[in-house]
């Protein structure tokens, strides 16, 4: 399937899971079964779903902190869903390069958001680094 795809649909999952909170790990098997992936397309795509719920406050903080005058609740939850998976790949993961992490993202976000959406998400994701703690505001 390639990690392109798997990112997409990790995206659209994490999206989904945002919307309908109800039996998450049913909706998380539906998805993997539904898909042919390779194994490492499905451990990408679980490592990445596990991965955010595990780092999500960590996540939504980094977020909240680079996008000012910005809450949580009043981002769109696709750019949400882009922003998070993205964080997870550029604080978390070790094997994706960090321009790959936010060039995927924008693109992502120039194809299900808004026409400004590349670069809001572009504009907070420049501001996070691979650091333990999400950095204070500069």
């Amino acid at each position: 399937m390639g990690r392109r795809a798997s990112r997409e649909i990790a995206m659209k999952l994490l999206y989904q899971l945002e919307i309908q909170k109800d039996d998450r790990e049913e909706q998380i098997h539906r998805v993997l079964e539904e898909n042919s992936f390779t194994g490492k397309d499905r451990e990408y795509v679980s490592g990445v779903i596990d991965g955010v719920q595990e780092n999500l406050l960590f996540i939504d903080k980094a977020i909240e902190i680079h996008s000012k005058g910005w809450k949580i609740g009043r981002i769109s939850k696709i750019d949400l869903s882009i922003m998070r998976l993205s964080i997870y790949e550029i604080c978390f993961r070790d094997d994706i390069p960090y321009n790959v992490s936010v060039n995927e993202a924008v693109e992502l976000a120039k194809k299900y958001s808004t026409e400004d959406a590349g670069s809001f998400v572009n504009g907070i994701l420049s501001k996070v680094s691979r650091v333990s703690e999400p950095a204070a505001e500069q």
